[in-house]
């Protein structure tokens, strides 16, 4: 497990940018501006979070990035083979995502973002936005640049992103024990070079291969279910018996046989 970020301030601390009691929604809350380097009010956004600070609060009918990068942090809460849109429109899937996260981490579960849901989020983050859990470098044992997959380099490392995410919430869920990632994002050279299938969703940047770890690769793959991910592939199905594959992404096909999935 990685540090947590150095710069995270209690919510009561003048200066850190989030808006507390009393403050109203409103149709697109997004973050100030970056104030200049060396300035007072930078080194204060600098201390709020080192990776992206919010402002204000966000419920259904907000829309802008601030949503979106919120709707990246909780994507591991759709709800049982679900999956929310990162698209920065918070609608009801995004609520109840949100109220799922609160229940996870013991607080008032209203669907409501503020600054108690906000600094859970800053608790659980790196300075690189990353879940402090999981590392793109776990998540890319293929090459430094993201590139050569049926994306660009700059989705696949966002989607990477996300998947570090659902299973940062995968792994709360089953008692903060650490995980082994064994791999991701795989450009078609590096598909090809393990037998991959052609479409494979490593070639997006999507999915990630799961070791058993002290969990088993068919806890692994049951509690996937709930954590969006849209394939789930496992013992018991062709190639699967020595790791738990999980990816988001459109459709869903789970196959786990042995594990009864």
């Amino acid at each position: 497990m990685r540090s947590r970020p150095i710069g995270f301030l209690l919510s009561t601390l003048a200066g850190a940018a989030l808006a507390f009691g009393g403050t109203t929604a409103t149709a697109s809350a997004s973050p100030s501006p970056a104030p200049a380097a060396g300035s007072a009010s930078a080194g204060a956004a600098r201390a709020a979070d080192g990776c992206y600070t919010w402002s204000g609060t966000l419920r259904e009918g907000s829309s802008g990035e601030a949503v979106r990068q919120l709707q990246i942090r909780v994507s591991g809460y759709p709800g049982t083979g679900n999956q929310i849109a990162v698209d920065g429109a918070f609608g009801p899937g995004t609520k109840a995502a949100v109220q799922r996260f609160q229940s996870a981490y013991g607080l008032a579960a209203d669907g409501i973002a503020g600054s108690a849901t906000f600094n859970k989020i800053y608790q659980l983050q790196d300075d690189d936005c990353t879940p402090v859990n999981f590392t793109y470098a776990e998540l890319n044992r293929c090459n430094s640049d993201w590139s050569g997959g049926k994306v660009s380099a700059a989705t696949a490392r966002a989607n990477a992103l996300v998947t570090m995410w659902k299973l940062q919430a995968m792994r709360h869920a089953m008692g903060d024990r650490p995980m082994t990632v064994n791999g991701g994002f795989r450009s078609v050279s590096c598909n090809s070079a393990v037998g991959g299938a052609a479409n494979s969703r490593h070639l997006y940047g999507h999915a990630a291969d799961l070791g058993a770890g002290s969990q088993g690769f068919c806890a692994l793959a049951q509690a996937a279910r709930n954590h969006g991910f849209t394939e789930i592939l496992g013992p018991g199905y062709p190639g699967h018996n020595d790791h738990t594959h999980v990816a988001g992404g459109s459709g869903r096909f789970w196959s786990a046989p042995s594990c009864g999935i």
